[in-house]
Formats: structure tokens, sequence, C-alpha cells
């Protein structure tokens, strides 16, 4: 059944709201006319890493070949600038609205597709080259949204794609581990001699999740520089989206580096006031 160009935002929207509410609350402090169009960025990213992740007892070679179909309809959807997919469709209309640079959905879906076959970083260099796609990008792609003020916007915006990626594989050390994958770099477990594999909270645990931590807020001050390069209407939406997100540190921190058996979370009701209050 064909869906029609507002169907395809509402489900974006839905996949939005049910896998990223950080993100999902953050755009009710953008104007009306752009939230939309963040969904459907979302649900680009989203529907990709489900088929890297979440495919069942798919093999590497079938999700393989899911992401490279998906990636090919995509773009083949992209250049006749129409799609029938129900979440292609916004997707198509969005990318095309904003001229958002296709590489970015190159890059993404290349980073994507390590995922399939690569388990551990030895570097955070490294690290980087697959932060490149699966986070400094999606800065990228939001900026044409988001309309700043001044180019050198950029790369403060890549930094805050990295800061919310580093702090997710913080928060999700464990989530990852039963996947086969450690996204913290071999050379700073080395450094204090951790091993996430053990999946114990000891002191070398605890000292390279504060070593890791104050990267992520590094990462963090230099999007805040950023910000301040932003239209009010956008910079509400950024904004509540860095203070939220890393406020998952500061629960990581409060549990005691216990990424283990708890999981870092803000709470919806914190998510919902901050977005209303940036609103006024």
């Amino acid at each position: 059944m064909t869906v029609t160009l507002d169907e395809s935002y509402a489900r974006c929207r839905e996949l939005n709201k049910r896998y990223g509410t950080t993100y999902y609350w953050s755009t009710f402090a953008l104007p009306r006319v752009k939230r939309h169009h963040v969904w459907a960025l979302y649900a680009f990213c989203r529907h990709a890493d489900d088929i890297v992740d979440d495919l069942g007892p798919a093999s590497v070679e079938a999700r393989e070949r899911a992401l490279t179909d998906f990636g090919d309809r995509f773009f083949a959807d992209l250049a006749v600038g129409a799609s029938a997919d129900p979440v292609l469709k916004a997707v198509v209309h969005t990318v095309r609205a904003f001229d958002i640079d296709t590489d970015c959905f190159r890059r993404f879906l290349r980073s994507m597709a390590m995922d399939l076959t690569v388990t551990g970083y030895a570097t955070w260099d490294d690290l980087l080259v697959y932060m490149d796609g699966s986070a400094a990008v999606i800065g990228e792609m939001m900026l044409p949204i988001l309309e700043p003020l001044q180019p050198e916007a950029l790369q403060h915006a890549r930094d805050l794609g990295n800061a919310f990626q580093l702090t997710n594989f913080l928060r999700d050390v464990s989530e990852d581990l039963d996947r086969a994958r450690i996204y913290l770099p071999q050379e700073d477990l080395d450094r204090f001699g951790a091993d996430p594999r053990r999946r114990v909270v000891d002191r070398p645990w605890r000292q390279v999740m504060a070593f890791e931590i104050e990267r992520a807020r590094d990462l963090y001050r230099s999007a805040d520089m950023g910000v301040d390069l932003l239209p009010i209407s956008s910079s509400r939406c950024i904004q509540a989206a860095r203070i939220l997100y890393s406020e998952i540190l500061d629960r990581i921190e409060a549990n005691d580096y216990d990424v283990f058996t708890q999981r870092a979370t803000v709470p919806t009701w914190r998510k919902a006031s901050l977005a209303v209050r940036l609103m006024r």
C-alpha cells in the first residue's frame, strides 16, 4: 500500500519516539516546520542500524545484503526524487528539501557495514574512523536543517555527534559485549589494565571510564561553542539534546561506573520538562 508523505513522516516520528527519546523530546524545541525533517533523518539511521543488529538469527552475509539493498534503494529513490518506501519517502523529501550532501549517507552506511565484521578498535584514531560515519556525519546531516550562522559550526557539529556516540558507548558497554563488540579503544584499556569482558567494576575499570567520560566532556565543550553559531530557533533543540545526553555521564558516575548491571538513563519527565522550558 502506497503511503502519503504525511504518513511517511508520521512513521519516522513514531520510530524516533519509540527508540530515540532524548532526540525526540529535544526536537520539540525546534520550530514545528522543521521537526519532521529531524525525525526523518533519525528514522533513516535507525532503520539501517536495525538491519545490522536486529534481524534475529540472520547471517552476517544476509545482513550485509540487506544493508546494501537498503542503501541502493535509498540512492535510487533519491536520484528520481520520490520513494514508495514508508520511511524513505520522507527521508528523500528531507534530503532534497535541504540539499543534504549525499556523501554523508554513504559514509554512514559504510560505518554500519563495519559493525558486521569489526569487533574492536586498537586506538582512539581507529575508533574515530568508525565514528566519522556513525556519529560525526549525523552532525553534518543536521546542519542544513539547523541553518548555522557561521561555517565554523561544522567542526563543532561533528564534535557533538562524536560526544553523543561516545556517551552511548560508555552507557552500552554491556549490550555491546553481548554483540561481541567493544568500542572502547584497546590502547586505553591497556593503559589502565581494564577488561570489560570481566564485567567487574574494579579500580582499573573506574579509571578507564573516568578517562573516557572526560574525553566525552571535552567534545561537549567544543560542541557548546557551535551552539552559539546557530540561530536561537535551532540552538534550543541542540542545547536540549546536549544537556540531556551529557546527563547520562553524570548518572554513570553516580552509579559508580557500573554499566554492567544497570543502564544509565535520563527519565522521560526530565526530557519532557526541559523541552517545554526551552520552547518558551
